[in-house]
């Protein structure tokens, strides 16, 4: 069954014609050709398809794209440019957060989505007191970001890169 649906992506409204089986990682890719956010396990284990809806990281390829109906997804492609590269893309470049490249566009999505997520207040499973904010410790941090693999194993790079944006903003 063919039905419309209505997302904001990347600053721009879009009107799709998608399968109600659709992936928002499918509409994304196949609809939108925005090929960044890639399908690495089509089962949600490895993180190489996350990008931002209404701000919280997702791992694209469980969710359907008829549930995002109005929201606004953010997918690597829409945090910054090569020109105007968004900080945490500048930081992974800098730091060499990334080998084969493949995972990068989740990792940085899922990085940007989880500073959020300390910023707010949100609390890890290996956040040790529920009622402080949580502090971005290399255990806390690697705690977040264990949704993401890469297969290459520069987690060390990932995670500098990640701590020196979070260091920026405090």
């Amino acid at each position: 069954m063919l039905v419309d649906v209505k997302l904001e992506v990347n600053g721009k409204v879009n009107t799709l014609r998608v399968d109600t089986r659709t992936t928002l990682l499918d509409a994304l890719r196949e609809h939108l050709h925005l090929t960044g956010s890639k399908k690495g396990c089509d089962q949600g284990q490895c993180g190489a398809c996350t990008v931002l809806v209404d701000g919280r990281r997702m791992v694209s390829c469980l969710s359907l794209a008829v549930m995002h109906e109005g929201a606004q997804v953010t997918t690597i492609e829409g945090l910054g440019t090569p020109a105007r590269m968004h900080p945490m893309q500048a930081s992974f470049v800098k730091h060499d957060g990334y080998q084969c490249g493949y995972c990068t566009p989740g990792q940085i999505c899922s990085a940007v989505g989880m500073l959020g997520e300390v910023e707010a207040g949100i609390p890890s499973h290996v956040t040790a007191d529920l009622n402080a904010r949580p502090e971005l410790s290399p255990v806390e941090l690697r705690e977040r970001m264990s949704g993401n693999l890469c297969r290459c194993a520069a987690y060390s790079n990932i995670v500098d890169a990640i701590t020196e944006v979070a260091e920026s903003r405090t």
